[in-house]
């Protein structure tokens, strides 16, 4: 019986991040098929746990790019960030059809009754009402005032009834650190697709970062650009992307497989180390 195998891995910059954690994915994860949730039916290869800390991403490209030559189109764009990070992560903006956005839950957040009685059935959500926080600022604030020294600065997206919903956020919190003079992200994601999702959110968070450093610079701290240390026990690649992610690796994925996870030396955890 095949045991646990987290992956851990560090790289520089986004652009190493996403490259090497499509090829690790194939070579260290596992294949399923998707039984509740998004593509029901559908396969997918994921991690059982990964764990990246990508040390600057502030330098270096802030979306992937594709090797010269390649043909392949990369997965998001600049523009696109820019424009998720304004209306997904800073903004409360959302449409009829959304019951939350990442934005929503962390500068406007709304208390919801939501019911469910079966799984089958779709979520009920009634009786909104507002919060009235808006944690970034509120995570700013108390990073002026305790001069960084606090741990009470986590901006958190889920809520306990998110449970019920049909589609439940797959990032459920951003925490906080100014250490060493410069500000580290913390994000966890419970499901995570990695061939589109995977650079788009992280770039916008990037962007959210870089925020919130120029604000706190403003109120007269010195803080520089730190880490993004990222988690998630469902970091995937869908079906539809495997021939893409084989083009780019230059080999298939059962053969990724053999010169990884079906090693006869396999460690029992897989450490990638590319800090430079």
């Amino acid at each position: 019986m095949e045991e646990m195998l987290p992956v851990f891995m560090g790289v520089m910059n986004l652009d190493e991040a996403w490259h090497m954690a499509l090829k690790y994915c194939f070579m260290y994860g596992y294949e399923y098929e998707v039984k509740s949730g998004s593509y029901v039916g559908q396969k997918r290869y994921g991690f059982d746990a990964f764990f990246g800390i990508i040390k600057e991403p502030g330098k270096g490209p802030l979306v992937p790019i594709m090797p010269e030559g390649c043909g392949l189109t990369p997965p998001t764009s600049i523009e696109y960030v820019q424009g998720y990070f304004a209306t997904y992560l800073l903004s409360d903006e959302k449409t009829e059809k959304e019951d939350y956005t990442y934005g929503e839950r962390l500068t406007n957040p709304m208390y919801r009754d939501v019911k469910r009685p079966k799984r089958k059935d779709k979520a009920i959500v009634e009786n909104v009402r507002r919060m009235n926080v808006n944690q970034i600022e509120e995570v700013i604030k108390e990073l002026i005032d305790s001069e960084g020294n606090s741990n009470q600065t986590c901006m958190e997206i889920a809520m306990p009834n998110d449970v019920l919903l049909n589609d439940p956020p797959c990032l459920r919190l951003i925490d906080v650190r100014l250490r060493y003079g410069k500000l580290h992200f913390f994000v966890y994601f419970r499901s995570w697709d990695l061939f589109s999702g995977f650079p788009a959110n992280l770039g916008g968070i990037e962007l959210l970062k870089q925020y919130m450093i120029d604000r706190l610079n403003e109120s007269g701290l010195r803080v520089g650009n730190g880490s993004i240390l990222a988690q998630s026990k469902g970091l995937h690649i869908y079906e539809q992307y495997y021939e893409i992610v084989e083009a780019r690796w230059g080999k298939k994925k059962e053969e990724l497989r053999r010169e990884g996870r079906e090693r006869k030396d396999l460690e029992s955890m897989i450490v990638y180390n590319g800090i430079r």
